[in-house]
């Protein structure tokens, strides 16, 4: 799609703001961010005067479930965990995205165009995470990249499930056990293939081992839901010892091992913040942790967790978490740039930039304003939202309906 948003208040994320400026979107994507008077817009190319509007890149929710535990749809709509094995690690969320949950409409008003959709944190290895952008027929038409991670949970979701079925892991040591007897195994059966491999022999395949092998590679990061101290801790130790990437997500009590996540380079995906402290683990849950974090040094992204928060108060989080004492230009970070650097997304999404997806969002204001709403929000330059004054309510473009 081509189409030139001009006159704009432009934020680029990973640059300097621009008052009057072009977006150029060509087949998809950026091709230039300026001042209106550097920018020829090529003729046939459709202009979009933003003319008092701010315009950003869309945001980019880090860790969600949309589509895999779908809103309004009880049992029949609930895949997010398959907790009958305690290492999931062959599940793909993608297998089990409806596109046609509401969170997707929710996800578009809040100017949100890509998530990182994970599953649950039932398993101490839950399985493979997908990205995908906000709209379209089906989840192979919205795909982004998978997979993205592999999501790992500790604490008390994991031993609450398999201890009421009375087995293996009911307690933090039988979590840990399992993550680490599963990466045990993953070693062994690499030198295996290895060996076979180089003796030209077959070699049984293992789903479940293989997905591991990657993480052991580095190719995958490890998404690690942890929310106590300790429990950051025992993950910490876990990384250390068989050398994978980590990821923290939830990160409740990060803030008190800011200094040591920092000094390690762990990222944290922090939330949901906007929920009450309904267990021992979210006693500590407030506000003011982003900050904290960040302030550390830690590289920080902010999640809903939705639909445990709707996944159109993301912006709002970070507004609150700005009155909390995070820094606003981390804050914009924290739902752009930052969620896609750490699931490692930024070469298509997070800012605005030649060479990125046309991801864009036209604004009545300053989105950490939380009177502005999305006004218009385009997917790789087609638009699939519209707010629409006269109706007072938004309109999603239906992704079945094609021009003949």
């Amino acid at each position: 799609m081509n189409i030139a948003i001009t006159n704009g208040f432009v934020v680029p994320v990973d640059g300097e703001t621009i008052d009057g400026g072009t977006v150029l979107i060509q087949d998809g994507k950026i091709v230039a961010v300026a001042p209106d008077a550097e920018v020829t817009v090529p003729a046939g190319v459709t202009t979009i005067d933003a003319g008092g509007s701010w315009v950003l890149p869309g945001f980019v929710e880090a860790h969600g479930h949309l589509g895999v535990h779908e809103e309004a749809e009880g049992w029949a709509g609930q895949d997010t965990n398959e907790m009958t094995d305690p290492n999931g690690a062959r599940l793909r969320a993608l297998d089990a995205i409806n596109p046609a949950d509401v969170g997707f409409a929710d996800a578009l008003s809040g100017g949100v165009t890509t998530a990182v959709i994970k599953p649950g944190s039932g398993n101490p290895i839950g399985g493979q995470t997908v990205a995908v952008k906000c709209w379209g027929r089906t989840v192979d038409d919205m795909l982004l990249r998978e997979p993205v991670s592999v999501k790992s949970a500790l604490g008390e979701n994991p031993k609450r499930v398999y201890g009421d079925q009375k087995k293996l892991p009911s307690t933090r040591q039988g979590v840990a056990a399992v993550i680490r007897d599963a990466f045990v195994k993953a070693q062994d059966y690499k030198a295996k293939r290895e060996h076979a491999q180089g003796e030209g022999k077959p070699f049984d395949r293992d789903n479940t081992l293989e997905i591991l092998v990657r993480v052991l590679d580095g190719e995958l990061p490890w998404c690690q839901h942890t929310h106590r101290a300790d429990d950051i801790a025992t993950a910490l130790r876990l990384a250390d010892e068989f050398g994978y990437r980590l990821v923290l997500n939830h990160g409740t009590e990060g803030h008190l091992l800011a200094d040591v996540l920092a000094e390690k380079n762990i990222p944290v995906i922090i939330g949901p913040l906007l929920t009450s402290r309904s267990k021992v683990e979210l006693r500590q849950r407030s506000l003011r942790n982003p900050g904290i974090l960040a302030r550390a040094g830690v590289e920080l992204a902010i999640t809903t967790d939705h639909p445990v928060v709707p996944i159109h108060f993301l912006v709002h989080q970070a507004t609150l978490a700005i009155k909390e004492g995070l820094d606003p230009t981390v804050a914009l970070r924290s739902i752009t740039l930052n969620p896609a650097k750490i699931m490692g997304l930024d070469d298509r999404v997070g800012s605005l930039k030649p060479g990125l997806d046309g991801d864009v969002v036209i604004w009545s204001g300053d989105p950490l304003d939380i009177m502005s709403r999305a006004l218009r929000v385009f997917i790789e330059g087609r638009e699939v939202y519209s707010f629409s004054a006269d109706k007072g309510e938004g309109e999603v473009a239906d992704p079945y309906y094609r021009e003949a």
